[in-house]
């Protein structure tokens, strides 16, 4: 056997004397967009102002747990809904900001071909961006939601608001993964279409907007909510309060809102996978 054929034959085995990179490539791709993260300043500035609501929500359990008197801020469930609807703002930035270039960038810097060119399968590739954006925006909504949970009971000095309501606990996480992972997927799918980081976060907050905008037009319009389900934020707005327990502030069933994400996030990942078949090298 030449050389040459032996060569071919053992690209793709896998290294016995370390990383396994056939089973953990997508945590060196998740670990190194991570970093080229927290060396922006702006990234960095951006995480800052967007824990400042927490120690806003951290302040009013305190003072609602020590004080009987401001019985107006009390906690509730409502609390905590609330909190993850204000994070919205920050989950969009994050997204556009963190997002817009993990794919293009590679695309245009032609290092897209060059990971595919190695033993990384495009499902790792894919899952390590994901996993990248994915933490990003966690470290805004589940992390900070799950702290003022924590802290209501050491605040309070007691467990009667967890014991009352557990259910809060998985509440957080779900919603929070929901609205995270819809956010990052479609983002990514938006960034595998173009080379360019500023026409993905334009495109993005376009879609964004518009939809928004023609959910608002409808409302004002036809004096009535039914039609939230053709905004993604109206479709997770009703999930959140179906996720909550709360009544839901549409008058779109939330079985419909569910099916809508269901289908974007479909549709996002049949465009992830076309576009990084379409530019794998096949060696």
């Amino acid at each position: 056997m030449s050389r040459a054929g032996s060569i071919h034959r053992e690209r793709y085995r896998r290294r016995e004397d370390g990383l396994d990179v056939r089973g953990r490539a997508w945590l060196v791709i998740a670990a190194q967009a991570l970093r080229a993260l927290t060396r922006k300043k702006a990234f960095l500035y951006l995480m800052l102002v967007a824990w400042i609501p927490s120690i806003v929500r951290g302040v009013q359990i305190y003072v609602a747990a020590n004080f009987p008197q401001a019985s107006f801020l009390a906690v509730s469930a409502r609390t905590f809904r609330d909190f993850l609807d204000q994070q919205e703002l920050f989950v969009f930035f994050i997204t556009v900001y963190a997002g817009s270039g993990l794919i293009a960038d590679d695309i245009r810097a032609n290092a897209l071909q060059l990971y595919l060119s190695r033993p990384i399968t495009r499902m790792q590739y894919v899952a390590g961006k994901l996993a990248a954006l994915m933490a990003a925006l966690a470290l805004v909504t589940w992390v900070p939601a799950t702290m003022l949970l924590i802290l209501q009971p050491l605040f309070a000095g007691n467990t009667t608001f967890i014991r009352h309501n557990i259910y809060l606990i998985p509440a957080v996480a779900m919603f929070a993964l929901v609205e995270i992972a819809f956010a990052a997927v479609t983002m990514l799918a938006l960034s595998s279409v173009s080379k360019s980081r500023w026409f993905v976060a334009v495109l993005y907050a376009g879609f964004a907007f518009f939809t928004q905008a023609v959910f608002g037009a409808t409302r004002v319009g036809l004096q009535t909510t039914t039609f939230s389900w053709i905004s993604p934020f109206g479709n997770l707005v009703q999930i959140g309060d179906l996720i909550f327990r709360l009544q839901p502030r549409y008058e779109t069933p939330p079985t419909v809102s569910a099916l809508i994400l269901i289908l974007l996030l479909v549709l996002s990942a049949l465009v992830l996978r076309r576009r990084i078949r379409a530019i794998e090298v096949v060696t």
